[in-house]
């Protein structure tokens, strides 16, 4: 498939592990004895890691402990050996201060636990916001054959006989609530119906942003991202990874040959036309920088006023969740619509081009799924700004937010933290218009710490109750993918450490213009020398341990927050072992 002859056993990095007639060998065949095994279970074959991110806290992988025994099926079936692997979980529900603190953990722990044990090639199982990119990352440093297996999304919420969309109704609903339009009994309601199955959030959050990426890039099976994690086909799909996986190591098929420039462009077009969650901006250059791909925020902002928004999905469609989207064809069905703006020669994990896979596509529902022709949004689902609040850029969401926001000036609200801004939200009597914009600092990569999804501010309260639910809000943090609203998001440098957002006051103006991609304070240049000069930083928030060295080596928004030690520029990576 990719112009290379088959490797035969001898060839199998494995092997350096268990072929040898020496005693580091003897042991290596030993403990795995020990486990109950054969030689004749595991010498000669490709050994099979499966990396899977699941926990007991992690609600959205709950169903991998069945899907690990089905790629076991499958890797058996193709001749291999599979052994499972438990790495980080990084679930988005219950971690605190935010999973995006423990990504390039991850993927820090993907990388060595690959390199450093006798594995052949890997599935990696994710699917939960951060499992994905952080998993990816480590898989293409480490370099061996890669699949991902995406945890697919859950069944679609209910209540009182509407259909529910994870995150996104559960902002709608709370803001009713703050407003006394919904009760106690009705709450308890949308909270017992809005997660209803093992897998990720069924609007195109971040979860499914994420797993389309990968899909878009060619890591997954074809199409795999928008299997349901309930339905049979995502069993059926796990086992074909692990059968196509050991094909794979026989082919030599590794990532550099698949996430390439042009899977990279690929990936991004296809994330814009599916609505994508603003996460994906770090996280896609995140990816792409590992595999030395240069992507930066103004090719993202090129490709999203070009890209059509196709996929009719909640948050930035109206009317329909990913168990809808699936029905409608999937994201093989999406791909087809932009086929002539990609890159269709792109080698994917099956060993095939992204043509060939998409080639029996068919949309079966083009409300939920629009052709080119009826696009929910003309361009593409983000945005990038520039300006003197954010010199390395900002990230803005246009399909999401009201339109009036597109171009807006006003005074700003400044808040400094977010225990201070929740309170301040729901104070009554706070002096806030409409027209107010609203700004969270101190909420970035390092200032989170790890960039949190606290960007969606909360309308106050006193504007609830008057009947709005949106206005201009800025951060340098990040929002959940199932958020919604005129969101400025990602400012870049953070204020932490002196970005031009530490300077803003209560007061001054800030000027949106969104066709022109600009976000300024209306603050004159002498004036803000006069600030920069009396700004001084904060106190660290970590002395020890993984929080000094993430706030140590994070990179900005802009450069997608992985450290910079492990940028393919900083210096010669460890390598195999040699020590056996």
């Amino acid at each position: 498939m990719n112009g290379k002859s088959r490797k035969g056993a001898a060839q199998l990095r494995s092997a350096r592990w268990f072929a040898p007639d020496d005693l580091r060998s003897f042991g290596h065949r030993s403990r795995l004895m020990q486990l109950g095994f054969s030689e004749e279970d595991f010498m000669g074959k490709p050994v099979i890691g499966i990396l899977n991110t699941w926990s007991e806290l992690n609600s959205c992988h709950s169903h991998f402990p069945e899907r690990v025994e089905a790629v076991k099926r499958g890797v058996a079936q193709a001749g291999g050996f599979a052994v499972e692997l438990p790495t980080l979980s990084v679930d988005e529900s219950f971690t605190k201060p935010t999973s995006m603190l423990y990504r390039n953990m991850l993927a820090m722990e993907v990388e060595e636990m690959i390199r450093s044990h006798p594995l052949d090639g890997v599935v990696l199982m994710g699917g939960c916001d951060k499992t994905t990119p952080g998993l990816v990352m480590g898989g293409i440093t480490a370099g061996v054959p890669m699949i991902y297996l995406p945890a697919g999304p859950m069944l679609r919420g209910n209540y009182a006989g509407k259909a529910l969309g994870s995150g996104s109704d559960a902002w709608k609903y709370w803001d009713e609530r703050r407003a006394g339009n919904v009760s106690d009994e009705q709450w308890r309601g949308v909270q017992g119906g809005i997660a209803r199955s093992a897998g990720v959030c069924m609007t195109m959050g971040t979860a499914s942003t994420m797993t389309a990426i990968a899909d878009a890039l060619g890591l997954t099976l074809p199409g795999a991202s928008s299997i349901p994690a309930v339905d049979s086909a995502h069993t059926r799909m796990s086992a074909d990874c692990g059968r196509r996986i050991v094909d794979m190591v026989w082919e030599d098929l590794t990532p550099d040959q698949i996430v390439t420039e042009a899977a990279v462009r690929n990936a991004a077009i296809v994330a814009m036309a599916t609505g994508c969650s603003t996460n994906a901006v770090v996280h896609l250059i995140a990816m792409a920088r590992r595999a030395g791909v240069e992507l930066s925020l103004d090719d993202l902002d090129a490709l999203g006023r070009t890209t059509p928004l196709l996929a009719n999905v909640r948050p930035s469609g109206k009317d329909y969740l990913m168990e809808d989207f699936y029905f409608a064809g999937g994201l093989l069905a999406l791909i087809k619509q932009i086929a002539g703006r990609l890159d269709t020669s792109a080698i994917t994990a099956n060993g095939r081009t992204l043509g060939e896979n998409i080639a029996e596509a068919v949309v079966y529902n083009d409300d939920v799924i629009r052709p080119l022709s009826n696009p929910v949004y003309h361009e593409g689902s983000l945005a990038v700004l520039r300006g003197n609040l954010c010199p390395d850029g900002a990230i803005i969401k246009p399909a999401a937010c009201d339109p009036k926001y597109y171009v807006h000036e006003g005074p700003a609200l400044v808040f400094d933290s977010y225990p201070e801004m929740k309170k301040a939200i729901d104070d009554e009597t706070l002096d806030v218009t409409p027209d107010h914009v609203l700004v969270l600092r101190n909420a970035g990569p390092q200032g989170g710490p790890g960039m949190p999804e606290w960007g969606m501010l909360p309308i106050p309260k006193a504007l609830i109750k008057q009947g709005h639910r949106d206005m201009l809000r800025i951060s340098d943090a990040r929002m959940s993918g199932t958020s919604y609203g005129a969101c400025v998001l990602h400012v870049a440098p953070e204020s932490f450490i002196g970005g031009p957002l530490a300077l803003l006051k209560t007061g001054d103006m800030v000027r949106l213009d969104l066709p022109n991609r600009r976000l300024d304070m209306v603050v004159s240049e002498d004036e803000l020398a006069l600030r920069r000069a009396a700004w001084t930083p904060p106190a660290p928030h970590f002395e020890r341990g993984w929080g000094w060295m993430y706030s140590k080596h994070v990179t900005q928004a802009d450069k997608g927050c992985d450290f910079d030690f492990l940028e393919r520029n900083f210096g010669r990576a460890a390598g195999e072992p040699d020590i056996f």
